[in-house]
């Protein structure tokens, strides 16, 4: 894997920075604060995401609400590249995964999703958070970690990146399975069913034999009841047809005491009947007699109606305007009489007043005697006639008078009497129909007499033929027969019990012996399989403690090859050896092993520094099957002088070391950098980091 490019935007100090990066010795020079380091930590997020610690506040530009890195690798010639992105929620900081992209050229082949892109990373790079922080990028300060650690905790560490852990705890694991396995044995070794396997089955086996006698002894008594249910199904029909008969007769009895009190009920009906019937003639002819009164009076006042003038053969209210017509014509009659009343009493007047004077009363002229006298004659004259007309119509309106008192009588007893014949008739037509019906109902009842006395015969000729000793003799049998199916059907029940109780026993004693039977087998099984594990055990610590052995003999030569580069030919020679726990000691000329704790500081950086870059390769080799081809150096010069060249030695060497493909180091010494391949020099200014490529 080799970077190309990092582009950085408000990551710590840079704003908006590009980094490029070639193949070889790679330096990033500045000054204390810079932001050189920022570099190597937005390469780390970029690639795996995981903050260092618990939040993203040593990466994300103070103020700032976004932040993004882009990186730029290739790998076996092709070209890839990954961003992520930083946002700032309320106080805290967070991953912005809407940035998250890693693109194969032009490709996109992963977003959003950490474990996605996590995935094709690995599948491109071999590469993973733990291996990238522990191997391929050696922070500041940390290059000497290893050799500080205790030799077990160091042990532990590099076993775990070697992967020899796993054997470990696969050996671990597989006590556990080891013990379970050998605690379900004895759990078999102490089963009941196992020790006494047989004993159970010599039980099976006598149980089967009694069984099939008991299957035998089951087939002749259901023969039995099957007679005895047959026998019993006989006596049963026939007690049943017998009781069918006695309910049958009972019934008639009950019908025959239904029909007697039926019968002497419509006697006595019947003589009711008559006595009302009786009764209703006699009404009838009452009310004949009483019609027959009031229909000769109504007759008579219409003879008075019609000798008066007013025709009878209509309603009241019609002969009721006929007196109307009277008292017109009586009206009449006395209006004409008042008018010849005043005629007489006016002509009366003019008489006096003419016997008076000689002037006529009307237009009082002068009246000669014989005028007078003549006029006095026809005056009287016409008030005789008058007085006659008067009396003549006194005499009428008299007579009128009488004929409508006589009318009037007439029609108002005719309309009290009307009414009263009609009810008449209304009833005696009621007590027509009544008297019609009683007769009816009384010849209906007379015949359902008949009826009744007809059946009461029959009823009791039935009767009289059903014999009761029969339907005890049939109880009797019926009795017998069914205690013979009910000792049958009891022990055919206690046999069938036993047979369950046997199948169930025949069953769990089956069961129990298959089941010991299985565990047995299990047994057998678990023999081989505590076998198995056992070899395995034993092959996981035996071959632990060989790879590491051999891990140990490589990881010596690729350190001391990297200590004869650095030291040079001009430099004292570093000889070293390392042993179990991956711990270095350093050999002296006498061959007597020191502590690397003991050597100066320049020294230990030396040592360390071939350490680390040797066990890179180791694992890089082991865990991806390639070396390493990215180191990441943060201020690898320390306790390393200009004066004694230390610096300038580990500069060349790193210039020479050509096994990795690519080595970024970052440093604040312009003599470590005036060996580098290509220099990228770092400087802040009002608060910003730039970037400026030298070499």
């Amino acid at each position: 894997m080799k970077i190309e490019v990092v582009q950085l935007e408000n990551i710590r100090s840079h704003v908006k920075s590009t980094v490029p990066f070639a193949r070889g010795f790679n330096c990033l020079v500045g000054g204390l604060g810079c932001g050189k380091s920022s570099i190597l930590y937005a390469i780390d997020f970029a690639l795996f995401g995981d903050p260092i610690g618990r939040s993203y506040d040593y990466l994300l530009r103070e103020g700032a609400e976004r932040g993004k890195v882009v990186v730029q690798f290739t790998h076996n010639g092709r070209s890839y590249k990954i961003a992520r992105g930083l946002k700032r929620r309320g106080k805290g900081i967070s991953q912005d995964f809407d940035e998250l992209k890693l693109f194969e050229g032009e490709t996109l082949i992963a977003s959003v999703k950490s474990d996605a892109v996590a995935e094709q990373l690995k599948a491109i790079t071999g590469l993973e958070k733990e291996l990238f922080r522990e191997i391929v990028w050696v922070r500041q300060e940390h290059l000497k970690e290893l050799l500080d650690a205790p030799p077990r905790e160091r042990q532990k560490r590099l076993d775990e990146l070697f992967g020899l852990s796993e054997y470990e705890t696969a050996w671990s694991n597989l006590a556990g399975y080891q013990k379970e396995y050998e605690g379900e044995k004895r759990v078999y070794e102490k089963d009941p069913d196992i020790v006494g396997m047989k004993k159970l089955n010599e039980e099976y086996n006598s149980l089967a034999r009694e069984f099939a006698l008991l299957e035998v002894d089951l087939q002749e008594t259901t023969r039995k009841l099957g007679e005895a249910r047959k026998a019993l199904g006989e006596a049963d029909l026939k007690l049943k047809k017998l009781e069918e008969l006695k309910t049958s007769v009972e019934n008639l009895k009950r019908k025959e005491a239904q029909i007697q009190a039926s019968l002497t009920s419509l006697e006595d009906s019947l003589a009711s009947l008559a006595e009302k019937v009786e009764g209703k003639k006699a009404i009838i002819d009452s009310l004949k007699q009483r019609l027959s009164a009031m229909e000769a009076q109504a007759n008579a006042y219409k003879e008075t109606l019609k000798e008066v003038g007013v025709p009878a053969d209509q309603p009241v209210e019609a002969l009721r305007q006929h007196l109307s017509a009277f008292d017109e014509q009586i009206a009449s009659l006395k209006a004409e009489q008042e008018a010849i009343l005043r005629n007489l009493q006016a002509d009366q007047r003019r008489l006096t007043s003419l016997s008076a004077e000689n002037r006529c009363p009307l237009c009082l002229q002068p009246l000669n005697v014989d005028y007078k006298t003549s006029l006095v004659e026809r005056i009287q004259k016409e008030n005789v006639e008058r007085q006659k007309t008067i009396s003549q119509l006194q005499k009428d309106i008299g007579e009128l008078q009488q004929i409508r008192e006589k009318a009037n009588s007439a029609i108002s007893n005719l309309q009290t009497l009307l009414p009263r014949i009609e009810d008449l008739k209304t009833r005696l037509n009621e007590e027509s129909k009544a008297l019609a019906e009683l007769s009816r109902e009384f010849e209906e009842k007379q015949k359902m007499e008949n009826t009744l006395r007809t059946q009461l015969e029959g009823i009791r000729a039935e009767i009289g033929r059903f014999d009761v000793s029969q339907l005890e003799l049939a109880k009797k049998l019926r009795e017998q027969v069914f205690q013979q199916y009910y000792v049958l059907e009891s022990e055919l029940r206690t046999k069938e019990n036993r047979k369950r109780d046997m199948v169930r026993r025949l069953d769990e004693i089956k069961e129990r012996i298959d089941q010991a039977q299985k565990k047995i087998e299990d047994m057998e099984k678990l023999d081989k399989i505590l076998g198995v594990i056992g070899s395995i055990r034993d092959a996981y610590r035996s071959i632990q403690p060989k790879l590491r052995s051999e891990f140990v003999k490589v990881l010596k030569n690729f350190v001391q090859q990297i200590l004869d580069s650095l030291v040079g030919e001009e430099g004292a020679p570093i000889n070293i050896t390392i042993d179990e726990t991956y711990t270095p000691y350093v050999i002296s000329e006498t061959g007597v092993e020191r502590e690397v704790s003991n050597l100066s500081g320049g020294e230990r950086t030396l040592i360390a520094f071939a350490y680390r870059l040797g066990l890179g390769q180791l694992i890089m080799q082991f865990r991806t099957g390639h070396g390493l081809s990215l180191l990441l150096l943060d201020e690898p010069t320390e306790s390393l002088g200009r004066e004694d060249g230390s610096i300038d030695r580990l500069a060349e060497a790193i210039s020479r070391f050509k096994a990795v493909e690519q080595i970024i180091a970052v440093t604040h010494s312009e003599a470590f950098a005036e060996k580098a391949e290509h220099v990228i020099r770092v400087e802040k200014e009002a608060g910003e980091s730039k970037i400026s490529v030298e070499k």
